[in-house]
């Protein structure tokens, strides 16, 4: 196995445009590549950006035929390199609803792991917003994990990192890098963002990769940005701010071994 690795968030911020958003993202998985990072990550809802259910709806595509899926497998095959695609809304053929979908693909452009979203965005902030994620999306039913040439890395999304069982779930099944590809709101991710992602790596001893949304979108959503890199121990390796652009992160995979030596938390399971 591979011990060391050059991680890249991309920091977007998704406009209501698909062909856009490829293009934008595209140009900044090059640029990443060009630097160095195996494995390039990018953010939830990468395709579009839709608040607004009815006009994601008529946006999205089936799997099969999703542009931005071609799109980004071909330029993983064709730059050699890892492309964690953070989530694409997809029609999902046999339910009104969407899939909030993320995939792993190889350096030879195969599609290595799917993970559809678990864990619905449904809340009332105290400012008056409302978000009801139910409503235009399915929820997933099961874990994703998949072997890389760096160990096991599990796949999560966004609100999944409120759920700390499902993070022990697939460190205790080998996973010492999980991804967490998000559009956090500016509201809860002030409050919650850093501190959830810190704890999420500290508990289960793993790096954590979450690159985000950022800015003031077309439809009206804020997202807070700063994509994190985590180390085992809860260190932020980088904090990608407010702002559109690529963070990067040197990872020495021996650290996830160290930090759970030190604090074999994973092991010291008891019935409650």
């Amino acid at each position: 196995m591979v011990t060391d690795l050059k991680v890249a968030c991309v920091q977007t911020s998704s406009s209501t445009s698909v062909a856009a958003n490829i293009r934008a993202s595209s140009k900044m998985i090059r640029e990443a590549a060009a630097k160095g990072a195996s494995l390039i990550t990018l953010p939830e809802v990468v395709n579009i950006c839709q608040r607004r259910g009815t006009l994601a709806k008529a946006a999205a595509r089936l799997e099969q035929e999703d542009p931005s899926l071609a799109a980004y497998r071909a330029l993983s095959k064709e730059l050699g390199v890892w492309i964690l695609i953070g989530s694409l809304a997809l029609r999902l053929g046999d339910d009104e609803r969407l899939g909030n979908r993320s995939f792993l693909i190889s350096s030879d452009g195969k599609v290595v792991a799917r993970y559809d979203k678990i864990h619905m965005f449904d809340v009332n902030l105290a400012d008056g917003s409302t978000f009801r994620e139910s409503e235009t999306y399915r929820p997933g039913d099961g874990t994703s994990a998949a072997d890389t040439p760096w160990g096991t890395l599990g796949l999560t999304i966004c609100y999944d990192v409120r759920f700390p069982y499902l993070y022990r779930a697939l460190a205790q099944a080998g996973a010492g890098i999980i991804t967490v590809p998000s559009a956090f709101t500016r509201r809860t991710g002030e409050a919650h963002w850093h501190v959830l992602l810190r704890s999420r790596a500290i508990e289960t001893g793993t790096f954590i990769v979450a690159p985000a949304q950022c800015g003031d979108h077309e439809d009206g959503r804020k997202s807070y940005g700063h994509s994190l890199i985590v180390d085992p121990w809860g260190k932020v390796l980088a904090d990608g701010g407010e702002e559109i652009g690529i963070v990067y992160g040197d990872i020495d995979l021996s650290k996830i071994d160290e930090a759970r030596s030190m604090i074999p938390s994973l092991l010291h399971d008891k019935p409650i």
